[in-house]
């Protein structure tokens, strides 16, 4: 067997004659960027087809992997045949291989990666169905009953179990139908032997919404701009034809009853439908919507579900059983046949981009594509789009539909900037304006609700000497550390490291230690100390670590079991609870400062978003932003909610510094555990790039990254910019197989941020 490319295939014109009569093209799961030739043998070839998960031979080893093609010959002698197939399933459909090609040219990985991203590991695993012993009768009523008043001095404990049988309508399971007639196996089986019961074996569905209840709503009646996008949605449902449609609506506009219609018209056309959400916090919200609309035809997919649930919840779509699929990023791979549309909610929003790891993908551009490549009508829904879409809506690359007006009754809220310098001056050092203490209180005494956001968990944010004015870092990584009150420690928020608070200064041994910087479990203490009766709760990285904790405080939250939610980020958007009438932003200048390209347009999102949790029912809403920054501009126009004024002052400032949507940003990041060789390699890489790329590309010059040093890892990254993704990558791996670089290297398009 030799290894070989599909382009080196193509270009061979000979044809040898191999023992097999079918070949397969296959691409394992090791880091090969290359795909095999095996032959399959007699016995294989009625079922193998492309898709199918199969074990083959390579080096002397079995190794997993993925059917891409079949054909008649290979220009190759000598082949191994496939050993085994994993089952006679197919995993990865056409459409999904398609994608997977695509995904491999345009993030500049191996389609082996790309499989394993497009694939959950569980798929792959020894993960199986559960299943469990049902017991049902096989005598009619009244012949059990005979049965049990005969018997019932003789053979109590099998009467027992036959009066639990008879409560029940169609059968029970074995080990509950045990523990109501406390008794053993061996009386069920003599009881089957007998005629009188029989045992089958079912399969038990691990849905993450089994035993959930829901109220069964109506369509709402839609306002004319509803009806007007629904419309323009609907003409693409009907034609079958992909269509990318942008969905810009201001908070509480409505655009979630434009998407259950828009998904009703689907379902009505026999087609299925992708509903992605960025947080697992707004999945809980969104699945009672859509649950209360659509019952059971819903699947649910995010990283918090269990392997067994994750499992199962992947087969129900292979197998059709689901129509919607609503998850996080991941989501999109779905293996949904008949796809007619793909709701992408909050499309602006980071947590759709995986950065961390290759393939560095971005969900929203990841269902574009999926949308072309099944012809089906895309929707990218939010009140701040990315400058990205709203650029390509205004040049009539995307279908746009404005709704410029909250839905029903509601209003938008009043907003209030309050300059923290003044405040200070008046009342010194405070986290609170009195502006905003006088909003609490005024909802406390009406029994209305409040949402508190700070961008920041823990106590204290650092740890610090004031006579050296050194911070207390984490020894694993480039960042100080996090005091949390509830631990009593100092915490690493990068690596997870902690470490007792030390009295002492670790450099020049002063005694006097201060804590500086508020996070949201100060915010929370501190209200409690002002407002004793006040009922709080906190949604963070820390409150929400546990399954279910994420559903579990917006449910309590929601049904009144709380005055205050206070939060970071995940409570920014999306949340919809109409008796919410306040909503303070604490601080979100450390953002504005960061130097990234993003940063603005991060900030204005994050503000305007959660200042959309206020006011959302009949009841007038109300939003105090706090900052030392009061005359700065993004904050002004996040006030008034004014994206439209937001997007022409930033998209200049893109054009002028050659930022997207005007051309193609680069990442190439390198990491290490060496320094100094990280930072040689990436300073070789990025001299050898330099020549494969012709002056229409622009290289800027090797830097530390934002955080140089995570988990004893050194990190060094450039960027490039220019037009074609293509030709960048070629360059990128014209350069990987020359150096053969011995560091980790991450190559990130398009990436969020030129700093982290």
């Amino acid at each position: 067997m030799e290894k070989h490319t599909t382009a080196d295939r193509s270009n061979d014109k000979s044809l040898i004659k191999t023992p097999y009569k079918k070949i397969a093209v296959v691409v394992l799961d090791i880091y090969l960027d290359k795909t095999l030739d095996y032959g399959i043998k007699d016995e294989h070839i009625s079922f193998a087809a492309p898709g199918m998960r199969i074990s083959a031979p390579i080096r002397g080893k079995l190794q997993t992997g993925y059917i891409l093609e079949i054909k008649d010959h290979s220009p190759f002698d000598n082949l191994q045949a496939i050993n085994s197939f994993q089952s006679e399933q197919i995993y990865l459909t056409q459409e999904l291989f398609e994608l997977a090609l695509w995904m491999s040219r345009y993030y500049a990985s191996p389609l082996s990666l790309i499989f394993k991203t497009i694939l959950p590991s569980v798929i792959a695993s020894k993960t199986t169905f559960k299943q469990q012993l049902f017991v049902i009768r096989k005598k009619t009523k009244d012949e059990i009953i005979e049965y049990c008043l005969l018997n019932r001095e003789k053979s109590p404990i099998q009467v027992a179990i036959l009066e639990e049988m008879l409560k029940v309508k169609k059968g029970i399971l074995l080990t509950e139908l045990l523990e109501k007639a406390k008794s053993s196996r061996s009386s069920v089986d003599a009881l089957v032997k007998k005629g009188l019961l029989e045992v089958d074996i079912v399969r038990i569905d691990r849905s993450p919404l089994i035993n959930e209840e829901y109220f069964k709503t109506k369509p709402k009646v839609l306002n004319s701009q509803q009806a007007e996008a629904l419309q323009k949605i609907n003409v693409s449902l009907e034609k079958k034809e992909f269509a990318v449609h942008l969905l810009y609506g201001i908070t509480g506009s409505g655009k979630t009853e434009v998407y259950l219609q828009a998904i009703e018209k689907a379902l009505k056309s026999n087609l299925r439908v992708i509903m992605l959400v960025p947080e697992i916090a707004l999945t809980s919200q969104t699945i009672e919507r859509f649950k209360s609309r659509f019952d059971d035809y819903i699947s649910i997919l995010h990283h918090r579900l269990s392997d067994g649930e994750r499992f199962d919840e992947w087969h129900k779509i292979l197998n059709s059983d689901a129509k919607i699929v609503i998850g996080a990023r991941s989501a999109i791979f779905s293996p949904i046949k008949d796809l007619g549309l793909i709701i992408v909610d909050e499309e602006h929003e980071s947590s759709y981009k995986q950065s961390e790891s290759m393939p560095c993908y971005h969900a929203r551009d990841i269902a574009v594509m999926r949308g072309k490549l099944s012809q089906c009508a895309v929707i990218l829904g939010s009140a701040t789009p990315s400058l990205e879409s709203y650029h390509h809506a205004l040049s009539g690359k995307y279908i746009l539909s404005k709704l410029s007006a909250r839905a029903e009754k509601s209003q938008l809220p009043k907003v209030t900037i309050v300059d923290m310098a003044k405040e200070r001056e008046k009342q010194g050092y405070t986290n609170y304006s009195q502006t905003l203490l006088d909003g609490i209180k005024t909802r406390l005494e009406k029994g209305e609700k409040t949402i508190l956001f700070l961008n920041r968990r823990g106590y204290h944010t650092t740890l610090f000497c004031p006579t050296c004015q050194e911070g207390i870092n984490c020894k694993h990584c480039d960042t100080t550390l996090t005091f949390h009150f509830h631990d009593q420690k100092l915490s690493c928020h990068l690596c997870g490291y902690t470490i007792i608070p030390p009295k002492v200064c670790p450099k020049c041994h002063n005694e006097t230690m201060k804590y500086k910087g508020v996070g949201t479990e100060q915010i929370e203490r501190s209200l409690h100390a002002i407002f004793p009766e006040v009922r709080t709760l906190r949604m963070d990285a820390d409150t929400t670590r546990h399954k279910g904790s994420h559903q579990k405080i917006l449910k309590d939250f929601g049904t009144g079991k709380a005055d205050v939610l206070i939060g970071t980020q995940m409570i920014a958007k999306g949340l919809h609870f109409p008796d919410v009438t306040l909503v303070g932003v604490l601080n979100t200048d450390t953002q504005l400062n960061i130097p990234d390209f993003k940063a603005s347009e991060t900030v204005f999102q994050i503000i305007t978003q959660v200042a959309g949790r206020a006011g959302r029912g009949i009841l007038s809403g109300e939003v105090i932003i706090q900052t030392f920054l009061p005359e700065n501009n993004v904050l002004q126009l996040a006030a008034k909610q004014d994206f439209e004024g937001f997007f022409e002052e930033e998209i200049e400032i893109r054009r002028l510094f050659s930022y997207s949507p005007f051309t193609n940003l680069v990442k190439i990041a390198f990491v290490g555990d060496d320094e100094k060789k990280t930072l040689e390699n990436a300073t070789n890489f990025h001299d050898n790039l330099k020549k494969q790329l012709t002056e229409h590309y622009l290289l800027l010059p090797v830097l530390p990254a934002g955080h140089a040093k995570v988990k004893d890892q050194y990190r060094f990254q450039f960027f490039l910019k220019g037009k074609s993704i293509y030709e960048i990558n070629h360059a990128i791996n014209e350069v990987k197989k020359k150096l053969k670089i011995p560091c980790k290297i991450l190559v990130d398009i398009n990436p969020l941020s030129t700093y982290f």
